[in-house]
Formats: structure tokens, sequence, C-alpha cells
């Protein structure tokens, strides 16, 4: 194994992030070139979990409990066994010598018996629980059977709300596993010294990624080989091979994970569910393939759920406005189970949560609640989605309780450039804090320039005067990216001059494919679109840490700059050997080894040529490690933080409570952007998710934990006639010195701060300083707030009375 490329803090400032090109025309990185991943997709050519098929295979179809909470006293599987074309049909006791699902790495303990089996065990704990499966010659009739399955269950009380007394999960355990509690200073000295106290009591509702692909999985045992395979895998394919292969009692090496297109991932997709096992499970034990496709109804119910938390939030602030000390208490509704990401949100609610501001003194409890809904783990941005709201409207208020503007009381506790690094007492995903690198002042400098902002407002008061009820809010965040530790990726020149880059690495429609053809590039000197990556497929490679927390342009992205500077070296070597000059009087350009101030005419050789040296088959090779190839490894012992600036505009319509949003700034430093449009259509992307959950997305239940919006019809998500026009606004100032390119991500900074920004702007149209402090705000929550501000605006009439 290579040695590690393996940053400490003391050697943060001394990183040499410059482009390692020679000139400014052999650049790759920071061009906005075209995906490579589009050409099958818009010819309709592309390959989902749906489109694989086998020989003889059978169809699953899950069946979910109807309750939200119950004993399980009987299921009569009898009547759909005898249904056409059932080959079989599973419940709880079937699968018992199956372990849960695990979760991955966490530093909180006690939560294994809080996770899932892959069927129901005697409890069922949410509607959607899994409590059979059927298996079927052809999805209908596996549908039809499924119908005839009758369980029946003992119905008890259901937990709903994160905030009600923890009850009894099992037998000595609690529906509470665990409080997370971070902190550092003197925070009652802090709140003894206070001029005042700002309280809130903030709330975010439920929603989640809702892919426009839903959920699916085939397996398929081959056992000629003793090889289990399972297709329509994502995200974290290498981990859930070796977790699902000790689940089953089998080596990693004879299982391998398969990832094809995926129709959105948002981080709920390609997490490990009970489905993935159970199909895997099958096609061992039934020696036939299996596939199984969720329908939109179960996407809504099962598939991992997110953002639902509670917090009642203090701030300790001189007279200047001035943060002193944050004080914060939350309740984070998990859902039935611990599932993968384990307390990973919550987690990160509360490491994460301070942003961008210096805050001298901190303390946070974090109660991690069990209730009887749909499961919760990430999505988009998770755990800054909702402390971002919680933080920012922190700081709008303490901006009205000092008398000062709000922008003005952002800037007073904003952590200063020449602080960075900026470590703070705190960890998260069992990583230090550490801001690696930023100037937050200097973009909301450049937002306000961006929006002409003394212009803007101007404007806005004009309308106000008109009748209009329009307003502007800001919104100010600090994200993560970058998660460690490792990441490996193989890279091979074929005698032809092409280049294959393999990669653990996921994609997730994200555009990876390109991002790390064009580091690739950038740094051999050729043309991008000769890269051929390979992903999502563990036998190509023996190790891969997915798709998940914007890690992998940097991540994977550094290993590809090592191995690309590898392949570089060795290129050059051979080129000395054969052109007969000195390695530094030459350069690779266009994929030709020449020198460097070489005219036309002068002597050059192609890197499929040095390949062809290299073979083994040639005499050449002797004395040479055969072939043009080398692996990339990349550590990181911290993660990196981009951040940025969230600006809406909105209109509300006083007759409905409907709300437009008439226009909307995205501004984000990504340290170094490789490709910008890329990172725009991030940015968009994630704005049209955090939107909805800001104004439209929300997963409601009845009070016994029906779920009641299973359907597009209730659960209203963002359309493009909701969207408005984004001017997206990508800078550059704070390269991150974590890794050689500067590299951080910018795949949730789209997400991170947009109901933060709604919600100050609907204070602002409202007139209304505080108004908003749930998660998402609907019409009729707008409707109650215009009646309320109507009131107070009416002078009192002859008939009012001060005792009614």
């Amino acid at each position: 194994m290579d040695a590690p490329v393996r940053l400490t803090l003391k050697e943060l400032e001394q990183v040499d992030i410059s482009p390692p090109v020679e000139e400014e025309r052999d650049a790759v990185i920071g061009r906005s070139v075209t995906r490579l991943e589009d050409p099958p997709l818009v010819r309709g050519e592309g390959c989902f979990a749906g489109d694989v098929n086998f020989p003889r295979q059978l169809h699953m179809r899950i069946v979910r409990s109807q309750v939200a909470h119950g004993r399980i006293r009987d299921i009569d599987i009898d009547a759909a066994l005898r249904a056409p074309g059932v080959a079989a049909v599973w419940t709880g006791k079937d699968v018992a010598d199956i372990p849960p699902i695990p979760f991955r790495a966490t530093t909180v303990k006690g939560l294994d018996p809080y996770c899932q089996p892959i069927l129901a065990q005697g409890v069922v704990r949410y509607v959607g629980d899994p409590v059979a499966a059927v298996f079927a010659e052809d999805p209908y009739l596996a549908e039809d059977a499924a119908a005839l399955v009758a369980v029946d269950v003992e119905v008890l009380p259901p937990i709903l709300d994160a905030r009600d007394a923890p009850g009894e999960f099992l037998p000595g355990l609690t529906t509470e596993p665990t409080v997370i509690r971070k902190g550092y200073g003197d925070i009652d000295a802090a709140f003894e010294q206070a001029w005042r106290v700002v309280s809130l009591k903030l709330s975010i509702g439920r929603h989640s990624g809702v892919p426009l692909e839903c959920r699916g999985a085939v397996a398929r045992y081959d056992a000629s080989r003793d090889m289990l395979e399972m297709h329509g895998a994502a995200k974290k394919s290498h981990w859930n091979r070796d977790e699902m292969s000790r689940m089953l009692g089998r080596p990693p090496s004879t299982m391998h994970l398969y990832e094809g297109h995926v129709g959105g991932g948002f981080g709920v997709r390609g997490e490990m569910y009970p489905e993935d096992v159970l199909v895997c499970l099958a096609a061992l034990r039934l020696r036939r393939p299996v596939k199984w496709v969720e329908d939109r109804r179960e996407n809504l119910m099962a598939t991992n759920h997110s953002r639902e938390q509670y917090h009642d939030i203090q701030a300790a602030i001189d007279e200047d406005g001035r943060l002193l000390g944050i004080r914060n208490i939350f309740y984070h509704s998990q859902g039935g189970y611990v599932r993968t990401h384990g307390p990973r949100v919550a987690d990160m609610s509360a490491g994460l949560l301070l942003g961008p501001y210096r805050v001298p003194a901190y303390q946070v409890a974090a109660h991690y609640r069990m209730t009887n809904k749909t499961p919760a783990a990430t999505f988009r941005s998770p755990g800054r989605y909702e402390t971002t709201f919680v933080r920012e409207r922190l700081m709008d208020a303490v901006a009205h309780e000092a008398g000062i503007d709000p922008l003005e009381a952002r800037r007073r506790n904003l952590i200063g450039k020449e602080e960075m690094p900026y470590a703070r007492p705190l960890d998260a995903l069992g990583v230090d804090v550490v801001l690696d690198s930023g100037d937050y002042a200097g973009l909301l400098d450049k937002t306000l320039d961006r929006l002409q902002w003394d212009r803007l407002r101007g404007e806005i008061q004009a309308r106000r005067a008109a009748g209009e009820l329009v307003g502007v809010g800001f919104a100010m965040f600090v994200e993560k990216s970058g998660l460690g530790p490792s990441d490996m990726v193989r890279l091979t020149v074929d005698t032809s001059g092409n280049l294959e880059l393999v990669t653990g690495a996921g994609s997730v429609g994200q555009g990876m494919e390109t991002a790390l053809a064009q580091i690739c590039a950038h740094e051999l000197g050729v043309d991008y679109r000769k890269v051929r990556v390979i992903k999502g497929r563990t036998d190509q490679i023996p190790f891969g840490n997915g798709a998940h927390a914007s890690r992998v342009t940097v991540m994977s992205g550094s290993a590809t700059q090592i191995a690309a500077r590898k392949i570089r070296a060795r290129a050059l070597d051979i080129g000395s050997i054969v052109l007969g000059l000195p390695q530094d009087q030459l350069t690779i350009r266009d994929g030709r080894i020449m020198p460097r101030t070489g005219g036309d005419d002068a002597g050059s050789m192609t890197l499929a040529q040095v390949a062809q040296y290299l073979h083994p088959s040639q005499k050449t090779s002797r004395g040479h490690d055969p072939g043009l190839s080398a692996e990339g490894w990349f550590y990181s012992d911290h993660m990196n933080y981009p951040y940025g600036v969230h600006v809406a505009q909105v209109r509300i319509d006083e007759g409905t409570g409907g709300v437009k949003v008439e226009r909307y700034l995205v501004a984000y430093d990504v340290g170094r952007a490789v490709n910008p449009k890329m990172i725009e259509g991030q940015i968009i992307g994630g704005l049209a998710q955090g939107l909805g959950g800001a104004l439209y997305e929300h997963f409601t239940y009845d009070e016994t934990g029906q779920p009641l919006a299973t359907t597009f019809a209730d659960y209203t998500m963002v359309t493009a006639h909701e969207m408005p026009q984004v001017d997206v606004m990508i800078t550059e100032d704070a390269p991150s010195p974590l890794n050689p390119l500067g590299l951080k991500g910018a795949g949730e900074g789209g997400t991170n701060a947009a109901g933060a920004a709604i919600a100050a702007a609907l204070d602002d149209a409202l007139g209304m300083p505080g108004a908003i402090t749930a998660l998402p705000v609907m019409p009729m929550r707008l409707l109650q707030l215009l009646a309320q501000r109507g009131k107070a605006q009416r002078p009192n009439s002859p008939n009012d009375s001060k005792g009614a």
C-alpha cells in the first residue's frame, strides 16, 4: 500500500494548492465541459434496477403492517401459498436466524437492540413495517398473493411525538436510546453575565428525498461459481456487500454488488434496507433470481424519512448583540427503528449547529427518541438543514432584541478569515470540528453587491407601500464535506491511449464520472473524454466508500490526482528514455509526451506508445513494472467546510396564504470548482428540495399513526411551476488546505439554508419578526398570521371590550 497522504492541523497553511499544469490552455479543472454520463440517459439507453432481468426470476412483494404499533398474534399465509404462481411465503419465523440490519460506525453505544429485523419479529413499529414476503412467478401474481396474507395484530398505543415521555421499546429498554450531549466553555457564566437572553421554540417537519426512481433490487445466485450478485445497489456498495455477506454467513469475496443508473439518491437511496437482504437470501434459498421494485406508496411510507426535530434554544447576548453562549435542547424523532445511519443526524445537528459564528460557550442535549413512524435517516444536508433554520432564526431574534439590522447581527458574530483554521471543541461524525478555511464576511459582501442591495430594498419598500406583501430574507451557513478516512482508485492507460479509472465511489446523478475524468485529464494532459470511469462494482475494486456526505470529489478526486501523477511520472520516465531528454525538459499535452519548448517537428511519444512500451509482451518492458497503471490512495483526518449565503425574495397572497418565491440567490464557496456548470446544477436541484421542506413537503400522521401522505396528492412536491429563477454565484476564495487541489464538496449547499431564508423572507413580508417558528410553512399558517397581523393593526372599535 502506498504511504498515506495525511495532513495534520499544523500543516494546513503550508500545502501548495496551486494548479499543477504548466499553461492555462492545458487546464481542464474549472471548465464546464459536457457530462460523460448523459448520452445513454438522453437516448433512453440507461440501465436502472427495473431494467435488470434474468431467466427464471421470481418477483417479491412485501406485506406491510397496517398499524403503527402492535404485537403480532398470528400471520396466516395458507391462502397465499395456494395462490397461482407462488413459490414461497416467508414470515418473521422463517428468517429469525438472520441478524438485524446493523448501523455504520458510531461512538454512541447501546443502539444494537433498536436495529431493524428484515421481517418483523413479534412486534410492528410503524405502518409499512415488513411482516411477510411473497415470492411468485410475476409481480402481479405476487401482489395478488400478498393481499391474501392475513395479519392479526394486537394494537398498542403509538408514540408519535418525540417530545412525549419515553415509553417501552423492549423489556428494560425505553424509546429514548440515548441523549447526545456536547458543549464547551462556561455556559452558566455566559447566561449569568448576559444583557439579554433570547429564547425560541422551533420545529422542522418530517420530509425526505423522493427519487424519480423508487427502490429496487435484483439478486442472483450462480451455484457454478458460488457467487451471489445483487443489482440495483447505490451509495455504499462495499459496506452493504460486507455487512450483507456477514448477515448471510458468506465470505465477502463470494458476493458482489452492481450499481447501474440511479434515478436520484439524495441520501435515502442505497442504504441497506430489509428488502435488499430479503432478495439476496431468497436467491440463495430458492435457487432462482429474485426481483423486487417498490411502488410509490411503499416509497413514501417505507423509504427513510428525515428532518423531524423540535428545538428549545436560547442565546445569551451582550448589549451589542454579540453572542456569549448558546444553550439548546432538542428532540429528534427517529421512527420505529435505528437504521444504518445510527444517530448520525442527531449527532451532526448537535455538533454543527453553530455554523459561521463565534460562540464562546455552548451546551446541547439531543434527545434521540424512537417514535411509531417510518424510520428516519439522512436526506440532503442532514442535520444542517435543520440547524441552519434554528440558528438563523435565533440570529434574527438576536437582531430584533438588540435593535440592530439582521445583517449587522451576523457581521458582529462571524468568525474572521484571519482566524482560520478555526477549531471548535466539538465533534461530528466522530471527527473533530475544525473549520479549515473561509471568508464569511467577504462572501456576504459579494452577495450584497450581486443583489444591488440598496436598490433592492428600495424596490421592496415601494411595493409594500402599494399594498403588496413582499419580503427578503438572508441565511448564512457552513456545510461539511470530504468525510474520510480514505479512498482509492486504480488508473490504467491501455495500448490505444484510452484510460480506465476504477473507483469505489458511487454515482447517484451528481456527475461524479465527469468530475473524476476532468481531474485525471487535468493531471495527465489528455482529453477527459478518453477517461472511462468504472464505478459501483465491488467485483472491480476491493475497497470503496461510496457516494455520501459530499465526499466523492474531495476524496475520490484527490485519490485520482495521486494516481494520475504516478502515471505522469512513469510516462515521463519512459519518454525520457525514448526521446533522449531529461524529464524536466518534457511535458504531456493532448496525450503526447513532447519537449517543453519544442516545435511541431520535435520528437514526441504518445501515452499509447508508452503503454505499448511497458506491455509485458514487449522486450522493452523488462526492468520496468509491466503496464502503465497506478493506484492512488488519499487519506484525510478531517472534514472540510464549504460555506454560503441564501437570499430569498417572496410574495404572500393575502387571500389564499400562498407563497410565490420571486427571486432566489445562492452564493457558495467551494474552494475550487472542478466543473462550475455541474455545481450550479447541483445547487439548483438541492434548492428545489430545500424549498419543498420549507413550503410544501410534509409527512403527516393521524392520532393512530396512520400516514396521511402516501400519494403525490397529499405529499406535495415542488414542480417547475413553483421554482423561481435562481442566481448561483460560485466563489473560490477559500481553497481547502486539506487536499492538494483545494476542493470542497458542492452537493448540499443548495438545500442547507433554504428553510432559514424562506422563514426570514416571510417574516419580512408579514412585518412580524419571529413569526415563522416551524417548517414547512403552509398556507393555513400564513392565513392565521395574517389574521393576527390584521387584528393588531386595527384600532379598537367602540364595541371592543377589554374583558372580551
